[in-house]
């Protein structure tokens, strides 16, 4: 049985990613890319399903682990009765190659180590024909070569014996020792590369991920979370095409046993957008540079054709389907590869790419006349489409509707390209934007308000709210402190609160068309973080803020949800969206207390 989704730390190369456990299993990889089939699959079922283990034989608990500084060099550190061991576990990064090494290193005493190795492509749809490389031919110890279909992996390290589709190894480390094992896949058709130079790929790889995270723009009493989700996002971009998968993982149940597992390993255009103002923010503009480049390429053609997800190099075909051979993660079914909201309309993206590219031109990086004209055009589209209901921010799978936060996205998108003819000098159609968008205003606060009960409400015509309309504030539709905004958070705090956590809406309602309940929704808590500290409620900000970074596993990665009396995660990991809604969360109560320095000061 897999862990719990918490006990897992993230390793990645920047093309693909790997979850280590507690326990010394590697339960969940995917090569070459995130959105590849899974070789290790144990995560979404049991060892037969594909898993690596490598550590002590006499202890299947590590002591300890960590990250080496701000980087993906995981150590995981085991106390044995025979003395102490560090695994090293990383994936080298910028050698254009999918490699994942794992290094034992004897601490003290002597340690015996078994290696139990269980490949299983394609969803743990097919076993592969595995057998030894001659040693001669290798110059090492021992290489393994498994082979399915389009899939091959060389294992170069301790020989491996098999034992029932199992291959094992057996070995002893002793203070001093370093032991290296070494996976590398690469197409069946081609010959397995060259071994890799450890030594130098560690150096390398440890340099990378140092140097980027110097470029952090960070500081204040959060600055520990901030740079390690910044870096999880970072992990989270593919460098060759610049596309930002929400989540490494699909499948992950929202509810144990139920159906709300989805596939989060592609590029939604909201978490993108969000995720790239959040690097912005922090000096990374040649991200943002590489995230328009990706963000033209999907997008190019007929407007009308815009997807709110593609595949990491602007992939369009996303068809969801059942995947039989995984049982799901505790039993959690079914295991879901696609996934079906591509198709969906969701008027909001409009909003959060344009105030994405807003943001971009802000920081410096110029416009062409692709990507205005593209914007542009999206525009035009959005003009023909203002009518149209939709399936909102949480890409419900009942009813379209008019969802507030929906329209008011739309508002933000028109707001937005008024500002870029006023305050940049591009060229539009700025009277119809500045119509299209004091129409939506009007319409937004006639139909999406309800006096009555003071607040915002969820979708016109509704009587109760949606903890995304914590964003009103953040797009500008209405100050923090505005009365209005101030009754939605009320009836937010009263009606979505569960234990201290923020529910994304209430499931009972049948909104969304699906059965069965959630979990709180990390993202939204960080936004009512923000909310807090932007009207005022410091001391509330702080109070939510600490306890929502103490629910970061032991090596500060988020999930999607969380159960807010047992701590346990939830949903897809590590989860873009969280990280990302913790950057912002932590940068407002930055700015709430610098402006009462500024205040104390009499300035």
């Amino acid at each position: 049985m897999a862990l719990d989704i918490k006990d897992y730390a993230l390793i990645g190369d920047c093309h693909t990613g790997a979850l280590v456990g507690l326990d010394g299993n590697i339960d969940w990889l995917c090569l070459p890319r995130f959105d590849s089939a899974s070789t290790f699959g144990a995560l979404l079922g049991n060892a037969d399903h594909g898993r690596w283990r490598v550590g002590p034989r006499d202890s299947k608990h590590c002591t300890s682990r960590e990250y080496r500084d701000d980087t993906f060099v995981l150590v995981t550190h085991w106390s044995t009765s025979t003395g102490e061991v560090d695994v090293i576990d990383f994936m080298p990064h910028g050698d254009r190659r999918a490699d994942l090494v794992r290094r034992v290193v004897g601490v003290s005493g002597t340690v015996a180590m078994e290696q139990v190795l269980r490949v299983r492509f394609d969803y743990a749809n097919a076993v592969p024909w595995v057998r030894q490389s001659p040693r001669h031919a290798e110059g090492h110890e021992s290489a393994l070569l498994a082979v399915a279909g389009p899939d091959a992996l060389v294992i170069r390290g301790p020989e491996l014996r098999p034992d029932d589709h199992v291959h094992r190894s057996n070995f002893e480390v002793s203070a001093g020792e370093v032991v290296d094992i070494v996976l590398t896949w690469h197409p069946a058709h081609r010959e397995p590369p060259p071994a890799l130079n450890v030594d130098d790929q560690l150096e390398a790889t440890e340099e990378w991920w140092r140097d980027w995270a110097e470029r952090c723009a960070v500081s204040g009493p959060y600055e520990r979370a901030v740079r390690r989700s910044l870096l999880v996002l970072r992990a989270l971009t593919h460098e060759d095409t610049g596309g930002i998968v929400a989540a490494a993982t699909t499948s992950l149940p929202e509810q144990l046993g139920g159906v709300r597992n989805w596939d989060y390993r592609y590029v939604w255009l909201r978490d993108a957008a969000l995720t790239l103002e959040a690097l912005m923010l922090h000096g990374y503009e040649l991200e943002a540079q590489e995230w328009r480049t990706w963000l033209l390429r999907a997008i190019a053609g007929d407007p009308a054709d815009m997807q709110i997800m593609y595949g990491l190099a602007g992939e369009r075909r996303l068809g969801e389907t059942t995947i039989e051979s995984l049982p799901g993660y505790r039993g959690s079914a079914p295991v879901r590869v696609g996934n079906g909201a591509a198709q969906q309309f969701q008027g909001d993206v409009f909003g959060e790419v344009m105030l994405a590219l807003e943001q971009a031109r802000a920081i410096g990086v110029p416009e062409d006349s692709f990507s205005w004209s593209l914007q542009v055009a999206l525009m035009n589209r959005l003009v023909e489409a203002r009518e149209t209901d939709d399936h909102g921010i949480w890409e419900i799978r009942g009813p379209v509707r008019r969802f507030t936060h929906s329209r008011a996205m739309m508002w933000a998108a028109f707001a937005s390209a008024v500002r870029a003819v006023e305050e940049h000098g591009l060229k539009g159609p700025v009277d119809v934007w500045r119509a299209q968008c004091e129409e939506l205003r009007a319409e937004i606060e006639e139909h999406g308000f309800d006096p009555e009960l003071g607040s915002f409400v969820q979708y016109y015509g509704a009587t109760h709210v949606d903890a995304s309309l914590l964003q009103l504030a953040q797009i500008g539709f209405v100050e923090p402190d505005d009365p209005r905004m101030l009754g939605t958070v009320a009836a937010i705090e009263r009606e979505l609160m569960r234990d201290g956590l923020l529910l994304r809406y209430r499931a009972e309602s049948g909104v969304d068309g699906l059965p069965g309940d959630e979990h709180p929704f990390l993202a939204c808590s960080f936004w009512l973080v923000e909310q807090y500290a932007r009207s005022g409620r410091r001391e509330d900000a702080t109070r939510l803020m600490d306890r929502l970074v103490g629910l970061a596993n032991d090596v500060g990665l988020l999930s999607e949800e969380v159960d807010p009396v047992t701590g346990d995660h939830f949903g897809n990991t590590p989860q873009a969206f969280s990280h990302l809604a913790l950057v912002r969360a932590a940068d407002a109560i930055a700015a709430a207390a610098e402006d009462r320095g500024q205040d104390s000061d009499g300035s």
